[in-house]
């Protein structure tokens, strides 16, 4: 479990991503820049997690946010879903782990789970709110793609299929040696959070962070970009 973050540590995160958003938008090197703020402010690694995972130079954060649509206003269109990155968001709001809203618009956990990620009751807690907010906004047909290195990728596949076929959803999920290659050559919109994934796509969905905004979790704003 990741420690509780403090009120007078906020304050002093939200110094540090200003601080840190100034030498992005100056050029400086991202991981440079992130050492420089983080140490003048002494943060410990979590809060650094924070600033990495939620702070951006302003030109990159206003691209991304121009891709950035509502899954309302994609209805029946075809859906490429980056299956852990929206899965683990979510299971680490259901934790009540540290969740940031980060600059480009999109909101990302800082859990650092994905290498160990096993499935947990929150898996498919995660699983039936994305099935239920799924079809609520008539998304579809929809393709998961998951990372097949990690624990178990086809059993979970395989429930998601069972799960969200159930509710109606024309779902296909699979285990993808590498679902980045398989989200840049989908037909369609994609949906989750990879920095990466981003650049890449014209049309983006931040699935979890739509979820998230709608369920109430706590996120943590750092300042506007």
């Amino acid at each position: 479990m990741l420690p509780i973050i403090s009120a007078s540590e906020l304050l002093l995160i939200k110094e540090a991503a200003a601080d840190f958003r100034y030498l992005l938008a100056r050029g400086y090197p991202r991981r440079g820049a992130l050492a420089l703020a983080g140490n003048r402010y002494q943060l410990a690694h979590t809060a650094r997690q924070l600033l990495h995972r939620g702070v951006f130079a302003p030109d990159a954060a206003q691209a991304r946010r121009a891709k950035l649509r509502h899954l309302r206003d994609l209805a029946g269109q075809p859906l490429g879903i980056d299956g852990h990155n929206v899965l683990i968001t979510l299971e680490c709001g259901l934790r009540g782990l540290p969740l940031v809203a980060a600059d480009d618009g999109f909101i990302r956990d800082v859990g650092q789970v994905s290498r160990a990620f096993r499935a947990s009751p929150e898996t498919e807690q995660a699983l039936m709110l994305l099935a239920n907010y799924l079809r609520e906004q008539q998304a579809g047909p929809v393709s998961v793609f998951y990372d097949a290195p990690l624990s178990k990728s086809g059993e979970l596949a395989q429930r998601t299929r069972e799960l969200w076929t159930e509710r109606g959803l024309v779902v296909t999920a699979a285990a993808a040696p590498v679902p980045e290659r398989e989200l840049l050559a989908f037909p369609g919109p994609i949906v989750g959070s990879d920095t990466a994934l981003i650049d890449a796509r014209e049309v983006v969905v931040d699935l979890a962070g739509e979820i998230i905004r709608r369920e109430g979790w706590p996120v943590l704003a750092l300042g506007e970009p």
